[in-house]
């Protein structure tokens, strides 16, 4: 309803309350009489296509197996728990083209899993393996089978052979084909029968319901469940497990999904442990029978618990005591040996080059390593009882702290210590893994890494949660109450520290050798917290009981030159003039490290961050002279470096310390990463080849000071000449741009340079006189090309000094500079660095950015997460294409409503944590429209306010009956303001006083509510995101880079209301214009607006200027407040366009609103637009860097144990040879 155009402003402010108002719980709005369109029976999934669109066209084409007709398929649905048995052995989401055979026994099975081979190659093929690698696998198995006498696989080929091109997949695409299109795959009826004969056999419970908790996992069908539950197993562990069952455990397809949903309420673990083991024979039987020669379920549990790394034979009928093995075997193959003993090896200290010992000396080295690999030779065991001792172990000698003490801390601790000791022995036969490999490393360079919590995250990438909360939950204790313990890590403030820390999952996921490099804060940015509605920071003290993940190097510490001069002297060998930086002050840089580990591999990779220390600690003379201050001064100053991040620099003071911050940073990461490729240098490798073995990535222009001095320590150290040190230079580094933001470029006077860092002025000057000879000879006599891309920046009227330009350093120094997505390339092309693209032709590329569906799906949204493992088998987490099978169900009811059962667990999770955390209780039947984000003008945070205040005046001047008819709807805002930033300031109290209004009128109960919720972090992140219906990404267009919220709101079944920049554009593509609201002008419009707007007088809208003068009016707070806010939205001043987009703006929130009446309809977007979403997870990101930029290769770490599985033993009274075959396959 449009608002009366005679209604008092002022009339709109709420009327006075002598209570608060609480809001009333409406009705859902359900669509009447809309139900989805059923699929038609003569559209079948599956269809002819061009050969050459897939490498094995004579390959039979099923989700379920090599079935010759429409109708087998159909037959296979008829039993629930055979179809899913099929489905999750048959081939969903497979690479380029195809499917595997679904072998009909056991043996057969061993050799084929989710259409990939683990016989051979570099056993990731279930995840990431070359589709065209696997399909030659595939056919040279298929060859082997038609030439085998008996073998029912071939029997299965030949018998369908007739059929097979009937089978070939339609391929097609939005714009383009990728050539994997899964969707193809699926035999959508089949699958639709399967849900609904589970939706038949779960009629009974009521809707919105979640099913009674599960005490076992082995509850097949209609069986009676074992009272206790038995860990599930690690994730790579779980493939070979499965493997060896013939299948996915002993699940069958109703029960899958069933405990998808079960995941929400916390009973059961992440979703790729749902089939942790199998406790079923081939006819349903017990896999551990109670009988005198097998321990019954306590007992097996007791005395052995879960064996992660036990691989079991498909059809034994039983466990026996003596099946259980000793945990995989420590690799001894890679060891260092100069690291045993230095004064053996080159020079003090560990050098370089190892020098010749006696053989005598060489036996005893090689005996002591054999002794020490011994004393360790095994991982450690992750069963329950083991799981245990090592926590009470920790509880009293690690932390010295009674074992009976029911403290929560102490628990924490414990299980981080617990947790951590796994991560350390896969981290370190990691990292001796890649030193033999000689592989080249990738070392990405961030000031900030947005980590998060890391409990939660390294038992799901373990694989081990299940086992812990198990093991918890016998000692008295939650897991979850456990990991909520953990205090969030302040190391990054937004979207950047986040990126870099999905960078860091993705590539141990994908096996790539990588390191991440940053700094390790002491407070973080800030806490930021509302007083009176305005924002305060205060010093987030995250590390007051400790990092339990990080571990200190004491033994790795690096000296940093800061001030000093700089001195020439004649080499005396080839008489060159070398320079020397002397004097100054000398800070320590002491590495502290913490392991990432991959998801579902064993390669564990490293964080270091750097702590910055004082060379000499304290001062006794200036002490004993009674100067106390003086003593400590030189250590606080020196401490101060990596005391908070991005301190202010809106004085020169703090302008000195960012800029001490960074180069302290990079030339800590340049020493060490030489040095780790110095010790590597084998006969006839020189430090010409460092490109070859290092790829060094800049996140944004924060670490590009790191060229300079890449460039000193060659040239000044190594002593090379500077033609051979700028050829290593500029092939080594690649550099990432993030914003085309003024700020976000950053310039240094060169006075400051030259005085904190006086030999790297010298060298940026050489750099820069070189580059402008370049550009010189290209374009001669261009005086305004040499002025616009020279490195230095004249003074001007703007500024009275020469301006170092460190983004045209960067991209100057690196041999490929890339943006973050198409619009976001195209703009730095265009308007930022034309003149650099005309003279580098192909330097600059896009690589979009992505997030990790392990930290923001699997961990984030449990209940959503199983749904997607019931349907499509763990394998989805480590490759998200998969979810391409489940747009065919976007319209099916039994899928529908899991769906929005899901949304609504974790819409009720946020309004707990909000009710107990903000004292606000929030409706659940809404809209939950969500912003959280950096605050910033350009991020336009402020037209949401204006939007929710214009809602807030239709609400209050419509009658009782108008109000009933308007959605209801929850506004979450989030985010922090920067320190010295008072306009975002200003929007935090805007927003903050709009919610208090809102919230407290009777009028908007049941209608409208407003939240903001303080600090915002990953934590935060991770409860906020899934609850979402809408979110909000309404940056003016051109101005946000990519941005990494929208990916991750999308993912988690909400929908964008946004404009048309960054990844909006590719996410639209991806899902469809029909499933995102968008609005607003184009980058390309933006431009010509801003150019007219002093000009053209636009008018302002009449619903924008009634809301500004409610504002302004004093309705929400102090008008003077937000005068300067108001005073920008006038049509000469607005900068960032509001006032254009605004009525555009609320169109599009009204299209949202229209489209969420129809729940149905809803459901079927979110589902469409959540399951297209694999472009944007980060391992696709991942990939195109290490393809178009850093040239590395995955090395996947295996122990000797996995690496080889072992022989299978001799069950009492079985015929030698009988299982031959079988382990043969195997």
């Amino acid at each position: 309803p449009s608002p009366k155009s005679a209604t008092d402003d002022r009339a709109l402010a709420p009327p006075s309350l002598s209570a608060r108002a609480l809001p009333e719980r409406t009705r859902a709005m359900d669509s009447p009489g809309h139900s989805p369109t059923a699929a038609s029976t003569d559209r079948s999934p599956f269809g002819g296509s061009d050969p050459d669109d897939d490498p094995v066209v004579h390959e039979p084409r099923s989700l379920f197996g090599a079935l010759g007709s429409r109708g087998a398929a159909r037959a296979s649905a008829a039993d629930p728990g055979a179809f899913w048995d099929q489905t999750f052995t048959g081939g969903v989401g497979i690479g380029v083209g195809g499917v595997g055979l679904v072998a009909q026994d056991a043996a057969a099975q061993h050799s084929t899993l989710l259409g990939s081979s683990l016989g051979d190659g570099d056993g990731l093929e279930m995840y990431f393996a070359d589709g065209k690698r696997r399909a030659e696998r595939r056919r040279a198995q298929l060859e082997r089978g038609s030439d085998a006498s008996g073998d029912v696989g071939a029997t299965n080929v030949a018998s369908h052979s007739g059929d097979s091109l009937a089978f070939t997949p339609r391929l097609t695409s939005r714009d383009h084909d990728d050539g994997f299109h899964p969707e193809s795959l699926v035999d959508g009826d089949a699958l639709r029968d399967a849900a609904e004969s589970f939706a038949a056999n779960e009629a009974r419970r009521p809707y919105g319901a979640f099913p009674a908790p599960a005490t076992s996992l082995g509850n097949r069908r209609d069986e009676p469940e074992s009272p206790t539950t038995v860990p599930p197993m690690s994730p790579f562990d779980t493939m070979e497990e499965e493997l060896a069952h013939g299948g996915y455990g002993g699940y069958g397809g109703h029960a899958q999904i069933t405990h998808a949903l079960e995941l929400a309420s916390g009973e059961l673990t992440d979703g790729l442990n749902l089939r942790g083991l199998n406790l079923r024979g081939k006819n349903g039987d017990r896999r551990l029978p109670r009988s005198a020669a097998t321990p019954d379920d306590e007992t097996a549990r007791s005395a052995f618990g879960s064996q992660p790394w036990r691989l079991r034979d498909a059809d034994d009928d039983a466990f026996l005591a003596s099946d259980w093995d000793s945990p995989p075997e420590r690799q001894k193959d890679f060891i260092d040996e100069s690291e045993m003993d230095r004064d053996d090896y080159g020079l003090p200290g560990g050098g370089s080059r190892r020098l010749a010992v006696s053989g005598a000396r060489a036996s005893s080295i090689a005996n002591r390593k054999d002794k020490l690999w011994k004393l360790s030779s095994s991982y450690l065991s992750n069963d329950v009882p083991s799981i245990q001792k090592s926590l009470v172990q920790h509880v009293e000698y690690t932390l010295a702290r009674r074992r009976y003490k029911f403290d929560r801390g102490s628990f924490y601790q414990a299980t981080a210590h617990s947790v951590r000791d796994r991560l350390i022995e896969r981290w370190t036969d990691t990292q001796q893994f890649y030193a033999s490999r000689d592989s080249k490393r990738t070392y990405y360079l961030s000031l900030e890494f947005l980590v998060g919590r890391s409990m939660g995250n390294a038992v799901s990438n373990l694989g081990l949660r299940g086992a812990y909360a198990e093991a918890l939950r016998q000692l008295g204790y939650d897991l979850e109450d456990i990991m909520a313990q953990e205090k969030e890590p302040a190391l990054g403030n937004g979207g950047l520290g986040r990126l870099a820390s999905c960078f860091l999952d993705t590539l141990a996921t994908l096996n790539y050798p990588a390191w991440g490099y940053g700094l390790r804060y002491k407070y973080g940015m800030f806490e930021q917290r509302l007083l009176n509605g305005k924002q305060v920071e205060f010093p987030d003290y995250w590390l007051t009981h400790g990092n339990p993940w990080e571990v200190e190097r004491l033994d790795v510490k690096y000296l940093v030159r800061l001030y000093g001069h700089v001195t020439t002297y004649n080499d005396e060998t080839t008489e060159e003039t070398r320079f020397k930086w002397e004097g100054g002050e000398v800070v320590v840089a002491v590495a502290y490290d913490t392991p990432i580990p991959g998801h579902g591999t064993y390669n564990t990779n490293n964080m270091r961050l750097w702590s910055s220390k004082p060379s000499h600690e304290f001062d006794l003379a200036s002490f004993n002279a009674g100067d106390y201050y003086g003593a400590v001064e030189a250590k606080e100053r020196c401490e101060s470096i990596t005391s908070v991040l991005y301190p202010s620099d809106d004085n020169d003071n703090g302008k000195v310390l960012r800029l001490k911050q960074q180069f302290f940073f990079v030339s800590a990461t340049l020493q060490d990463v030489l040095r780790r490729y110095k010790k590597r240098l084998a006969p006839g490798r020189t430090l010409k080849q460092f490109p070859k073995k290092v790829a060094i990535q800049l996140n944004d222009t924060h670490p590009s000071v790191s060229i300079p001095e890449l460039m000193r320590l060659l040239l000044d150290e190594e002593f090379l000449s500077w033609e051979e040190a700028w050829e290593i230079c500029t092939e080594t580094f690649g550099y990432t741009n993030h914003t085309i933001l003024p700020e976000a470029l950053e310039k240094w006077p060169v006075p400051m340079l030259e005085e904190l860092l006086p030999r790297h002025m010298q060298i940026i000057f050489e750099i820069n006189h070189r580059f402008l000879s370049e550009v010189e000879a290209q374009w001669p006599g261009d005086v305004q090309k040499l002025k616009h891309m020279s490195i230095i920046e004249e003074p001007s009227d703007a500024q009275s000094q020469k301006m170092v330009r460190m983004a045209h350093l960067a991209v100057v120094g690196s041999h490929v500079v890339n943006g973050v997505a198409e619009i976001h390339t195209k703009l730095v092309k265009t308007r930022l660095f034309p003149d650099f693209d005309a003279m580098y032709p192909g330097k600059f590329l896009n690589v979009t950015n992505g997030v990790t569906p392990r930290r923001w799906i699997l961990q984030a949204n449990p209940a959503m997460s199983g749904i997607f493992t019931s349907v499509l088998g763990p394998g989805w987490v480590n490759d998200l294409r998969r979810l391409k099978t489940l747009g065919p169900f976007a319209t099916d009811p039994s899928f529908q409503r899991l769906w929005t059962e899901a949304k609504l667990a974790n819409k009720k999770r946020l309004a707990a944590w909000i009710a107990e955390n903000l004292s606000i209780d929030i409706m659940t039947d809404a809209i939950f429209d969500m912003q959280v984000k950096r605050i910033h003008e350009y991020k336009r945070q402020l037209m949401n306010v204006l939007s929710i205040v214009h809602r807030y005046a239709v609400i209050a001047s419509s009658s009782a009956l108008d109000r009933q008819r308007i959605a209801p709807r929850v506004c979450v805002l989030a985010g922090k303001a920067a320190p010295g930033y008072d306009v975002a300031k200003k929007i935090i109290q805007l927003a903050c006083g709009v919610a208090k209004v809102v919230n407290n009128d009777v009028r908007c109960a049941g209608r409208l509510q407003v939240v903001f919720i303080p600090n915002f972090n990953v934590s935060l992140a991770e409860l906020i995101i899934p609850a979402s219906d809408i979110s909000q990404h309404i940056s003016t267009a051109g101005m946000e880079a990519s941005g990494t919220g929208n990916m991750k709101f999308v993912m988690n079944g909400g929908l964008i209301v946004g404009t048309s920049d960054g990844a909006n554009i590719e996410i639209a593509r991806e899902v469809g214009e029909e499933n995102l609201f968008s609005f607003g002008a184009t980058a390309n419009e933006v431009a010509a607006l801003r150019a007219s707007m002093h000009t053209r007088a636009p008018t302002t809208d009449t619903r924008l200027a009634r809301v500004i003068r409610m504002i302004r009016s004093g309705v929400f707070g102090d008008p003077e407040d937000s005068a300067a806010l108001m005073d920008q939205l006038e049509p000469q001043r607005d900068y960032y366009l509001i006032g254009h987009d605004f009525p555009s703006y609320l169109e599009a929130l009204d299209r949202a609103d229209l489209a969420y009446a129809n729940r149905r309809g809803w459901a079927a977007k979110t589902i469409r637009a959540a399951s297209s979403m694999w472009a944007f997870s980060s391992d696709r990101t991942i990939k195109e860097y290490a393809e178009k930029v850093w040239g590395v290769e995955p090395s996947p770490f295996k122990p000797p144990h996995h690496a080889q599985p072992p022989p299978r033993r001799e069950r009492p009274g079985e015929k030698r040879g009988a299982r031959r075959g079988e382990d043969e396959r195997r």
